[in-house]
């Protein structure tokens, strides 16, 4: 059984927790309060799911999913991470992360801060893109019609075919963007960001997105 650690427990990390658990997926999940405060989020999915300090998640994913503010990604543990794929769900909001100069400067991109962090793990994106509320309700079989198409992004290409097989189980397509670098074109604001989309159209509205 595939091990997940989910660092942060807020919509999307819960939400990811609760359809991995009912994936068969083995889950440690962590917040900033500590293990105590996850009882009732571990009691409410059941199965599968573990409370943990950051620390311990990281070091227990065979995978990891980081689901943090932008502004609390210092605190990501480093060495536990070393050499794993990582993926990366993180928006900026600099009305809650306060204003980040790199990302206001277009020097950087969300994805990318992630990856500077993490020097020696395989970051991707995401789950960034989607409402959390949507995240287990508008999925579909592979081949429907009109099936709801994610991205991803990273400039390891074994990160991106996790990202692509995982989406899959959640009943989504993909469109890879490609490299860190480009990882922009599917940020807050953007023509792709948190609107259902098919795979042509999330296409189309990668290409439209302007930095």
């Amino acid at each position: 059984m595939t091990k997940v650690g989910i660092i942060g427990a807020g919509h999307i990390g819960s939400t990811l927790a609760r359809g991995l658990a009912e994936r068969g997926y083995e889950v440690v999940i962590s917040n900033s309060r500590g293990p105590e405060t996850l009882a009732d989020l571990v009691a409410d999915i059941g199965d599968n799911v573990t409370p943990a300090t950051a620390q311990d998640a990281a070091a227990a994913g065979d995978i990891v999913i980081v689901t943090v503010p932008l502004k609390n990604l210092e605190e990501v543990p480093v060495d536990p991470l070393a050499g794993k794929i990582v993926l990366d769900t993180n928006n900026y909001y600099w009305e809650r992360d306060g204003r980040i100069e790199a990302l206001e400067e277009k020097r950087t991109t969300t994805l990318g801060m992630l990856q500077e962090h993490l020097p020696t793990s395989k970051v991707a994106k995401a789950f960034n893109h989607i409402m959390s509320a949507d995240i287990l309700t508008t999925g579909s079989e592979a081949g429907t019609p009109d099936r709801r198409a994610l991205a991803t992004a990273s400039d390891h290409p074994e990160a991106s075919a996790l990202v692509t097989a995982l989406y899959d189980e959640f009943g989504f397509d993909t469109v890879d963007i490609g490299s860190v670098a480009e990882s922009w074109r599917v940020e807050r604001d953007q023509p792709a960001y948190v609107i259902a989309q098919t795979k042509d159209e999330l296409v189309a509205n990668l290409a439209r997105a302007t930095r």
